[in-house]
């Protein structure tokens, strides 16, 4: 049997959003496997000052996409980002807050705890 996905806890994978429906496997989780060559490992909870950002990037994530069955983001909503973007978004100040129970444990191969920490959401 598999054991569940953890977060950068270590304790199991909590679900990131379900409405929309996010995560690499449109499960709600940010779960990843080898096959997710973007690493949706990032649980984040959206801004106006990100959204403008990475769509200045060239990832329009406030567009509707009725064809992939895609709503749009917007802000408050959360979902799980390639964790690239969101240092990119670190780098550059739009980092938007991270849900840590939802972040998949592989964000730590990429980005110290404490830093996710200090951009953690306030629940």
């Amino acid at each position: 049997m598999n054991n569940p996905a953890q977060n950068v806890f270590g304790k199991e994978l909590q679900a990131c959003c379900n409405d929309p429906l996010t995560g690499y496997f449109r499960n709600g989780k940010c779960d990843t496997s080898p096959q997710d060559y973007g690493v949706h490992v990032v649980c984040a909870q959206m801004s106006e000052e990100f959204l403008e950002f990475t769509q200045a990037q060239g990832n329009d994530l406030s567009t509707p996409m009725p064809a992939y069955n895609f709503p749009g983001l917007k802000p408050g909503d959360r979902w799980c980002l390639c964790v690239a973007r969101w240092q990119e978004a670190l780098a550059a100040g739009f980092a938007p807050p991270v849900v840590l129970e939802s972040t998949h444990e592989k964000t730590l191969e990429h980005v110290p705890l404490s830093v996710l920490q200090e951009h953690a959401v306030n629940i």
